[in-house]
């Protein structure tokens, strides 16, 4: 029987990268450019390269320094390693809570409860379902870069799927399909804009309005293509590619014996009262916020706002179940994200502490002990350990490269390359570039690492905004995601939906292909775009 040939691990994938790059430093002629500091529209300042100021230098060839540079690398992306370890550790706490699972069921119950209206019986519960499910997915993959997280649903929603007569391909299209079309558009992921940006010298996600429109046309396309497919299916449900292989998911037992306890433990009122008293010091502290829309600024008292509606919610939610509180604190989380960030200039830092309370006070609401919760953010950081030490690995790509004095002779080599092309062709390459990176290292963040350290600076020499090619690299890196054979998250997901790859593959690649253009549509007016960080 013949050996199964093995991709190669994306650490090895790495160091092959760095041993390569110390290769390229003895033949490769050095070069520099000169930086100078340039001070932003929002007062902060990024380190530029001049276009003009190239000149041949002697490089420095590179050898036993491919294993300092793994040090190197670690220390100078440290922030970003420590950003990943936090929010990874914090999201497994609230994953462990059960508390969006919890919301999905309620969710479910009230939908049914709707079809006695007669406009919601127009519209078709079913498609309203779909609809609002692909949409909230969506955001926690545009929000929170959700992705591996979607395996644990598939359990949910095949067999809903299934019991409202589609296949199981509309139940992965509910949770894991959504999540990927808004990891691709991406409005703040930390693993991936935020990381992107982080390594850019941009403020933390910016550009935001642009990215809000392209996640709206990339959900909406997903979502009618899903409804259109799911309708065919309705009618006849053997033109599913999944018909025969679903008679397994038929033969089970599609109801759900959900034996979640809908209680309040003491717990949570006390962290409620903690939490509201630390808003309203905020508050107090800070009682007006001056929030930044691209160059437009709205002064507001965003935080007493934000303590008055916590205090409503929140109470409404305790009265419920603590998991309906615990998905309060998420949306509260987002919020202080979004005025901090918006009005305060929060950076990796602060928004590494925000994640952490929240994962807290997760464990806390549900009466965790301490010993548990820190067990539990353990775990949540040896899940995205992987992603955290490949980051730092690629740092160490970076240091060789420019160690040994190369980095700006290849950045000049490639620019000279793509003189003629202009920018929308130089777009258009970048995106080719990060779609067939794609294929072999499924990691955003490790993408990030690896490549924005050279685009970026690659886009001042050819006069494209950095935040064009941070979109560059968020729809390369997202889109196929979906349909790469690589990913680790689409192989368990489809595991565990019991879909051979080639029957997924069947179904998806028109779909995928769509996407890729309509990315490229969306990428090339971030060009000449004028906005919020562009």
């Amino acid at each position: 029987m013949a050996k199964k040939r093995q991709i190669p691990h994306t650490f090895v994938l790495v160091f092959s990268i760095i041993v390569l790059a110390a290769a390229a430093s003895w033949f490769v002629d050095g070069g520099e450019y000169s930086r100078t500091l340039k001070v932003m529209p929002d007062g902060t300042t990024r380190t530029v390269i001049d276009p003009g100021s190239y000149q041949n230098v002697e490089n420095n060839p590179q050898t036993w320094q491919v294993f300092s540079a793994l040090f190197e690398g670690f220390v100078a992306k440290s922030d970003i390693i420590i950003f990943i370890l936090l929010i990874g550790g914090a999201f497994w706490i609230m994953n462990e809570s059960k508390a969006i699972d919890v919301s999905i069921i309620a969710f479910l119950g009230v939908a049914r409860r709707l079809e006695r209206f007669r406009f919601i019986k127009w519209l078709g519960i079913d498609n309203i379902i779909i609809t609002l499910f692909m949409i909230l997915f969506s955001l926690f993959g545009s929000v929170f870069g959700m992705s591996e997280e979607t395996i644990a649903f598939i359990i949910i929603f095949v067999p809903l799927a299934i019991s409202m007569g589609y296949d199981s391909i509309v139940g992965i299209c509910m949770c894991f399909f959504a999540a990927g079309l808004g990891f691709a558009g991406a409005t703040l992921n930390p693993f991936t804009i935020g990381i992107a940006q982080g390594l850019s010298d941009l403020p933390l996600f910016s550009g935001l309005e642009y990215r809000i429109f392209m996640w709206v046309v990339l959900t909406l396309t997903g979502i009618l293509y899903v409804l259109w497919y799911a309708r065919r299916i309705k009618r006849d449900p053997k033109r599913s590619v999944m018909y025969e292989l679903d008679d397994v998911w038929r033969k089970m037992v599609l109801q759900r014996e959900t034996k979640t306890a809908y209680t309040t433990p003491v717990s949570a009122w006390v962290v409620y009262i903690v939490l509201f008293a630390v808003m309203v010091v905020f508050a107090v502290l800070y009682p007006v916020s001056t929030i930044s829309f691209g160059q437009a600024k709205l002064t507001i008292p965003a935080l007493p706002v934000i303590a008055g509606l916590f205090l409503i919610s929140a109470y409404v939610a305790l009265r419920k179940s603590v998991h309906f509180f615990i998905l309060d604190i998420f949306i509260f989380t987002i919020l202080f994200l979004l005025v901090g960030v918006m009005g305060y200039h929060w950076y990796v830092m602060e928004i590494a502490t925000l994640f952490f309370v929240m994962g807290l006070s997760s464990g806390a609401a549900m009466g965790y002990s301490p010993n548990k919760i820190t067990e539990l953010f353990i775990a949540g950081v040896k899940d995205i350990l992987s992603a955290a030490l490949v980051v730092g690995l690629a740092g160490g790509i970076i240091v060789v490269l420019q160690n040994g004095k190369v980095i700006d002779a290849m950045l000049h080599g490639i620019a000279e390359s793509m003189s003629d092309v202009g920018k929308f062709g130089s777009l258009s390459i970048m995106y080719g570039i990060q779609t067939l990176i794609n294929l072999v290292m499924t990691s955003g963040s490790a993408k990030a690492a690896l490549t924005m350290p050279i685009m970026a600076p690659f886009s001042d020499l050819i006069e494209v905004s950095r935040q064009a090619t941070v979109v560059a690299y968020q729809l390369g890196d997202g889109i196929t995601n979906m349909i790469t054979p690589t990913s680790a998250v689409l192989v368990g997901v489809l595991g565990v939906a019991k879909i051979p790859y080639e029957k997924w593959f069947r179904w998806a690649w028109p779909l995928i292909l769509f996407l890729m253009i309509l990315g490229l549509l969306l990428l090339l007016p971030t060009a000449t775009l004028d906005l919020n960080g562009f």
